[in-house]
């Protein structure tokens, strides 16, 4: 898996502190911020936010690139539907090798699991290409190919989605290979925007608590999860 941050909005911090001081000052936007400094609007931010007022960071938006991600990873992004995505097409790109598919780790370090997968994702492979050797177009011999096949896929979130992304995603309950990308997309996020993602995170490291009750897994420790999340760069 490769995750890259490609784009975000120049400036989001200073741009978000003053969508946030145009509701309350006399004064437009573009002027606002051009007499902000990084430390206001930083001040400014935290305490907007901290008031539970999210809307402004709507204003910044951040696209990453995640390549070599599994199906599997993918139909579980997209029901993030605040986001634009693109994605890498399976009637255009071919798969013949096991390369082209994800191994969870449960699975390659299992000798006889491993086996077991490999055999199985080549056989799909075989008879995908036998399907395309007999006419049948790229969209329909696409039918037998499974959710391990790796693809691209191109995101782009506003951060206040960031942040909601980040509560379900980078929590222990969630599936570990879209958690990896998550955890790594908030790792980037935190280097060029500190503070709208000073306490972004799973759910418990803005409560204090997990919403989850007692479908919390009972490894997690939110003590100690919110130290990782905090020491995230």
């Amino acid at each position: 898996m490769k995750v890259k941050l490609l784009h975000y909005t120049p400036n989001p911090e200073l741009l978000c502190a003053a969508a946030a001081m145009t509701s309350y000052k006399n004064e437009g936007t573009s002027a606002l911020i051009e007499k902000l400094d990084l430390e206001k609007a930083r001040k400014t931010l935290r305490r907007v936010m901290g008031y539970g007022h999210l809307s402004v960071i709507e204003h910044a938006s951040f696209t990453y690139s995640a390549e070599g991600v599994s199906r599997a990873l993918t139909h579980q992004l997209v029901r993030h539907r605040i986001a634009s995505y693109t994605q890498q097409s399976q009637r255009y790109v071919a798969y013949d090798a096991l390369e082209y598919y994800v191994t969870p780790e449960s699975i390659s370090q299992n000798d006889s699991a491993k086996k077991l997968y490999d055999e199985t994702l080549m056989k799909m492979t075989d008879a995908y290409q036998k399907l395309l050797k007999d006419g049948v177009p790229e969209e329909d011999a696409r039918y037998v190919l499974p959710n391990a096949a790796k693809t691209n896929i191109l995101i782009t979130m506003n951060a206040r989605e960031l942040r909601h992304f980040f509560n379900l995603r980078c929590c222990e309950r969630a599936q570990w290979e879209i958690r990896e990308m998550a955890t790594e997309m908030l790792r980037q996020a935190k280097k060029v925007a500190p503070v709208i993602f000073e306490n972004a995170g799973p759910s418990c490291v803005e409560l204090g608590y997990c919403p989850e009750k007692e479908l919390k897994p009972p490894t997690c420790n939110i003590e100690k999860i919110k130290k990782r999340f905090k020491e995230l760069t």
